[in-house]
C-alpha cells in the first residue's frame, strides 16, 4: 500500500490581524448620492453586475461586471453608476490590514471572472453568517476573509501583499505624505495639513517627523526641490517659471532652499546637468 504523508507546520497559522467590520450588498438606483469620502480601514469592493466608475485619488477608473477593486484606509473615492447598465456590488470594511502595491499607489482594480465563483461564496457566506448571527459566526467570518485574501493573492501572482495597519497618528500622517506627493505645486501650508489630517499641528509636526525622519514643511520642500531638478535637466524652461510651477511663491526662498538641498544654485545644477 503507497502512503504519503505531509505534515503541517502552523507557521503562518496568524495570517491576519483582520476584523471584519461589515458586508453590505447595494445596488444604484436614482437616489444614489455620489460623495467622495475615506475610511480609517481597508475597503474590498466587488461589481456584480453593470458598470460604472471609481473616482479616486485623482483618477477615473471605469468598472465592470467581476472587477474587484481594493482600497486601503484614508483614501478619498466614491463610485459611480451607469444609467443604461446599474451597478450591482458588494463592499467588505476590514480593519487591522492594508494592501501593498506597486509603485506605492494605495489602491488596485482588477477583473476576477475567471475565479467569480469562489469569491461570491466568501462574500455571500459571510454576508449570511452577518445576517444570521449564528454561534461562532465571527470566527467563520474571519475564517471567510482569510480564505479570500488568500485567494486575491493567488489569483494575481503575489502584485500585491498584506500587512498590518499601522497606528491610526501614522496612518493619518500617511494621508498628509500622499496629499503632498499629488498637490506639491499648490499653495499648501501647516495648516492646511493640520486641517486635513485633523490633527493639532504642532502634533502633525511630531507625528510626521517620527514617521518619516522629517517635518512636513521640509518633506513639502524637498518634493518641489525634486521637481525643480527634473524641470532644469529636461526642460528650456526658465529657472522662475520652474520655482513657480513647483510650488515656491518665493523666487529667494526657492534659491534659498535649493542652495541648501543641493549644494549649488539651479543655474549651475542645470549648466552640470548639460554637461552630463
Amino acid at each position: 500500500m503507497a502512503n504519503t504523508r505531509y505534515a503541517f507546520t502552523d507557521e503562518n497559522s496568524e495570517l491576519l490581524p483582520a476584523k471584519l467590520l461589515y458586508v453590505t450588498s447595494s445596488r444604484y438606483g436614482k437616489d444614489w448620492k455620489s460623495l467622495a469620502h475615506a475610511h480609517y480601514f481597508t475597503e474590498l469592493f466587488y461589481v456584480k453586475n453593470g458598470s460604472g466608475q471609481l473616482l479616486i485619488e485623482q483618477a477615473s477608473i471605469p468598472l465592470q461586471k467581476d472587477d474587484f477593486a481594493i482600497i486601503n484606509p484614508h483614501v478619498r473615492h466614491t463610485e459611480t453608476s451607469l444609467d443604461a447598465t446599474p451597478m450591482e456590488y458588494v463592499i467588505l470594511g476590514v480593519e487591522g490590514i492594508q494592501f501593498t502595491f506597486p509603485g506605492q499607489k494605495e489602491y488596485t482594480v482588477f477583473n476576477c471572472r475567471n475565479h467569480k465563483e469562489r469569491l461570491m461564496y466568501y462574500f455571500t457566506s459571510m454576508l449570511s453568517e452577518m445576517e444570521e448571527k449564528k454561534e461562532f459566526y465571527e470566527l467563520v467570518c474571519k475564517n471567510l476573509l482569510e480564505l479570500l485574501v488568500i485567494s486575491l493573492i493567488r489569483y494575481n501572482n503575489c502584485q500585491f501583499d498584506v500587512v498590518p495597519s499601522s497606528p491610526k497618528v501614522h496612518q493619518e500622517c500617511k494621508l498628509v505624505k500622499r496629499y503632498i506627493d499629488a498637490n506639491y505645486s499648490d499653495d499648501i501650508c501647516l495648516d492646511s495639513l493640520s486641517e486635513l489630517a485633523h490633527l493639532n499641528k504642532y502634533y502633525l509636526i511630531h507625528a510626521f517627523t517620527e514617521s518619516y525622519g522629517i517635518s512636513p514643511i521640509n518633506y513639502l520642500n524637498e518634493k518641489r526641490i525634486q521637481n525643480c531638478k527634473e524641470l532644469l535637466a529636461s526642460t528650456d524652461y526658465s529657472i522662475a517659471e520652474i520655482a513657480r510651477l513647483s510650488g515656491f511663491s518665493s523666487q529667494s526662498y526657492f534659491s534659498q532652499s535649493f542652495r541648501k538641498s543641493c549644494g549649488m544654485t539651479a543655474g549651475a545644477y542645470r549648466k552640470a546637468m548639460e554637461e552630463k
